[in-house]
């Protein structure tokens, strides 16, 4: 039997605990980043939702914006940190910090504010089951460039994508007993350590 693999959660701010969970839950080793040497030996990172700028900053503020932009495994960006990783954000606030990871443009509070959260059933690419969403004060999928690939999408918005090596989704897959957002992520690693082995 292999070892596990050791996926790190950003642990600044946000929803990182319930990442952990779920992780621990698909029997991957979860590690609480809040360092940059953290990242090293890591096979994957979690970038969960919270507050973008919030998270921006305190990602700024601990050397860590430079150490993921250089971090080359998987990435699953949800909610907040689909955001952090994109291109660009067409309502970012001045200064909020965008690591340009993932080909996208985003709308930051796309679906609306925090008492206009909902759930919604979402086709998923490949998949007859629906997949439940949890949105949040979530963004949507404005733009994305040729190599982003669309997985699923809620009232014509892209929510769920990859590009290349970064997943995103606008929603929290952690707040459900759904793990195919996270078994996705941990087969998009297993397949990326082969590339780079």
């Amino acid at each position: 039997m292999s070892a596990p693999l050791r996926i790190g959660v950003l642990a600044v701010q946000g929803n990182f605990r319930e990442h952990v969970a779920t992780l621990r839950l698909l029997r991957a080793e979860a590690v609480e980043v809040r360092k940059p040497e953290q990242l090293d030996g890591l096979d994957g990172l979690v970038i969960p939702g919270g507050e973008s700028t919030a998270i921006g900053r305190l990602v700024q503020l601990y050397g860590l914006d430079e150490a993921i932009r250089r971090f080359e495994a998987p990435i699953l960006g949800t909610c907040a940190g689909m955001i952090l990783v994109a291109r660009d954000a067409v309502d970012a606030k001045p200064g909020q910090p965008l690591l340009g990871l993932a080909d996208i443009v985003v709308r930051r509070n796309a679906f609306g504010r925090q008492v206009r959260s909902f759930e919604a059933d979402l086709e998923l690419e490949g998949e007859e089951r629906p997949l439940r969403g949890v949105f949040i004060r979530a963004p949507w999928i404005e733009e994305a460039g040729p190599s982003v690939e669309i997985l699923a999408r809620h009232d014509g918005r892209g929510v769920l994508a990859r590009d290349g090596r970064i997943l995103v989704a606008a929603f929290h897959p952690e707040l459900t007993d759904d793990t195919r957002v996270h078994e996705r992520f941990l087969q998009l690693v297993r397949e990326e350590a082969h590339v780079r082995a």
